[in-house]
């Protein structure tokens, strides 16, 4: 994000301000927010979700759920979101994942989502000191695998009929910390 963005450090949901596009955290108790992004999921991403599968990542997750509101004084609805979560893995290392990224198709090729990624990336180094970041993608989707890669994500293995509709997935993985490129085995327990 460049210098000129707008940060907010006060108690509102709203993080930054990008090309007159407002960035803000979700709020779990906003359920026009939840039907707005449930909307958005269904009608704009190619992998039919179960509304419980993100209403489990909204809900457990609030803060790595960021959402892009439409410029006033149009209708400021929600045309962008993204939805992660942070776990340990094999209690070894801190992983982010990015479950979904969808932005309405009337406002892509604007950066929208590069700016989710490197927010989210940003926050889940920020509060959780993560070692690595996690996500899958299309084959065939050849604009995320390069806004992955070009963010440094590289892929790690092929998924072969992952998706319901049959595609074939990337693994994709960005390396925070030198734990993310040591074996499991070789790494000590995460403290409680």
């Amino acid at each position: 994000m460049s210098s000129s963005d707008n940060l907010k450090d006060d108690n509102s949901s709203l993080i930054t301000v990008i090309d007159n596009l407002e960035y803000h955290q979700f709020d779990a108790s906003n359920q026009e927010q939840f039907n707005q992004i449930s909307h958005l999921v269904s009608q704009h991403l190619s992998e039919p979700y179960s509304i419980y599968v993100y209403w489990y990542f909204l809900n457990t997750w609030p803060q790595y759920c960021f959402i892009v509101r439409q410029p006033k004084p149009n209708d400021h609805n929600i045309i962008g979101v993204i939805i992660s979560k942070v776990e340990p893995h094999r209690n070894v290392r801190m992983r982010g994942y990015i479950g979904m990224v969808v932005i309405d198709p009337s406002f892509r090729k604007l950066g929208i989502g590069k700016n989710l990624v490197k927010l989210t990336i940003d926050k889940m180094i920020n509060w959780d000191q993560i070692d690595e970041i996690m996500l899958e993608t299309e084959v065939i989707n050849i604009g995320a695998i390069k806004l992955y890669e070009n963010l440094g994500f590289l892929k790690t293995k092929r998924l072969y009929r992952y998706y319901l509709n049959t595609h074939d997935a990337f693994r994709l993985i960005l390396p925070i910390s030198d734990k993310s490129t040591t074996r499991i085995a070789f790494l000590p327990q995460l403290e409680s």
